[in-house]
């Protein structure tokens, strides 16, 4: 009975695999923390996109898969949600978010 409440599980891309993927040019990343955070610290590229103000509607159509990203993965998750009813194609995140990509070694940039 529980199975019927139960989300389907988002699907999740590795930080290393992540990165391959980015510099082939073969995905769009986009960032749904807040401002500061993004401008703390982010993967080069990557779009800035707060969970306060997403709308699927607005993200890149067509072509390259786009992938989301937070902090840890709970944001990115819900944006995901949200992207869900009018853009199915949108459904993988950052395994572990920012933290797992800093975790990994992989570079990031500040500012916007």
């Amino acid at each position: 009975m529980l199975s019927l409440f139960r989300r389907p599980a988002h699907k999740e891309v590795t930080p290393h695999a992540l990165a391959a993927m980015l510099a082939a040019g073969e995905a769009i990343l986009v960032d749904v923390r807040e401002a500061d955070e993004f401008a703390s610290g982010h993967v080069a590229g990557a779009l800035s996109m707060p969970l306060s103000r997403f709308q699927a509607s607005a993200l890149p159509a067509g072509g390259k898969p786009v992938i989301l990203t937070c902090a840890a993965g709970r944001r990115s998750a819900m944006a995901l949600d949200k992207a869900a009813a009018g853009r199915p194609d949108i459904d993988t995140h950052l395994a572990g978010g920012m933290g797992a990509w800093r975790a990994a070694g992989l570079p990031v940039v500040t500012g916007n």
